[in-house]
């Protein structure tokens, strides 16, 4: 197993050397069974040790403050790609995670504003995904800064939601155009899962977002996210984290 001590050294300057790249991860409308967004994820191409994992660098990004070096990338490839598609007629949607960190500096909304303006693309394209695990989420200020994304005309999807800090009547507070359901819910068949997930579903609609089902990897799956009326999915049943060449080709 690699060392938490190396991996953190060799983090350093891994945007600048360009081991991190951005993969895409289908969407799913459920109604038409369409690919019409897709989640950006980052993935790390260490030179020695191969594809390391999510879960272990982002934690190292957080404690680091490097996380911010790493979210002003993958915003800009998500916006340079989504300009890209809105040039060539293809109205693709794309999420994007944002760490709560990001969202306590001015220099990200001055970031956001800088591409926004450089690229000149529509931004309700792109949806900015806070994780719902973090009990930031229910400070005014992010409040407030999430409100300043939805005026530049981003999205705001609360991500993981399930299993995190927030309750239905908090998520009733919360400036979001959309919530995703963490996929230990979809997984779990539980009776417990089914009722939550249904009250979920009625009050982010009621409240007017969408809701996009994650982790959805089998038929059965597939099915009850559909029959508790979920908007879009996203799981490996679907589609894979892939590059972008990849995804285009799928879509072509």
């Amino acid at each position: 197993m690699v060392g938490e001590e190396r991996l953190m050294s060799d983090f350093f300057g891994a945007v600048e050397r360009g081991e991190i790249v951005a993969h895409y991860q289908p969407q799913v409308d459920l109604a038409t069974n369409r690919i019409v967004a897709a989640e950006a994820l980052a993935r790390w191409n260490h030179p020695e040790f191969g594809i390391i994992a999510p879960g272990v660098f982002i934690p190292i990004a957080e404690d680091t403050a490097l996380i911010h070096t790493l979210g002003r990338f993958m915003i800009e490839q998500v916006f340079r790609a989504v300009a890209g598609w809105q040039k060539n007629g293809l109205d693709l949607e794309v999420s994007v995670n944002v760490s709560a960190n990001q969202l306590t500096t001015l220099e990200f909304f001055d970031l956001l504003d800088r591409d926004l303006a450089r690229l000149d693309m529509r931004p309700h394209s792109v949806t900015i995904e806070i994780t719902e695990s973090y009990p930031i989420l229910d400070t005014p200020s992010i409040a407030t800064r999430l409100d300043d994304l939805r005026r530049r005309g981003l999205g705001i999807s609360i991500d993981d939601y399930g299993v995190g800090y927030s309750s239905l009547q908090q998520l009733e507070r919360m400036p979001a155009t959309e919530l995703k359901i963490d996929q230990s819910l979809v997984q779990d068949d539980s009776v417990q899962s089914l009722a939550l997930m249904t009250a979920v579903v009625e009050l982010a609609h009621w409240r007017g977002l969408r809701v996009v089902a994650e982790g959805v990897e089998t038929e059965e799956q597939l099915a009850l996210v559909r029959e508790l009326d979920c908007d879009r999915a996203q799981g490996y049943l679907l589609g894979r984290p892939m590059p972008k060449a990849e995804l285009e080709g799928l879509l072509a």
